[in-house]
């Protein structure tokens, strides 16, 4: 496991960090995002979803009620949202395997509802509230693989100019 974290005062920034990890991101990679109520998952979601080259014009909205909606860009993105997901068992009715074992991008909102479902192997994405609109994102890579893109990313993250601070 391998960890590291920006600091992001505003939503620029936010939205700037979404999108170069998205950039990043390759076929079959789980993201998932932790974070209270208001923490900014689904605001994260859509900054990597334009990352992946999905059109502004394309409105990415947390799937609340559907669990999954799909959107067609660079990568297939997959976008959950499992916050009303009250037991697993539930998911046997939609294509959770598809969407976190295929060729796409998962991004998960309230992972923790997957319980034992969760891939072992994912990048973990922790949101916390630091002020009105600034959050601490920090970004954990399990599996060894995962690991080594995440040296890769802090190397690229950092070495841009702009306003993402390492924690």
């Amino acid at each position: 496991m391998k960890r590291m974290g920006f600091n992001c005062p505003n939503e620029n920034c936010t939205s700037e960090l979404g999108r170069r990890i998205g950039e990043r991101l390759l076929a079959g990679d789980v993201l998932a995002l932790w974070g209270e109520l208001g923490a900014g998952k689904t605001f994260l979601a859509r900054s990597i979803a334009r990352g992946l080259g999905i059109p502004p014009a394309t409105p990415i909205t947390s799937p609340t009620f559907t669990f999954i909606n799909e959107y067609d860009g660079r990568l297939h993105l997959y976008h959950l949202d499992l916050y009303r997901l009250a037991d697993p068992d539930e998911l046997e009715t939609l294509p959770w395997r598809e969407v976190l074992y295929g060729t796409g991008v998962a991004v998960i909102e309230w992972p923790e509802r997957f319980g034992s479902f969760l891939p072992e192997e994912r990048f973990d994405l922790r949101l916390k509230i630091t002020g009105e609109v600034s959050r601490e994102i920090v970004i954990v890579a399990r599996g060894e693989a995962l690991c080594d893109r995440l040296d890769e990313w802090f190397r690229e993250l950092s070495a841009t100019p702009g306003s993402i601070a390492c924690l």
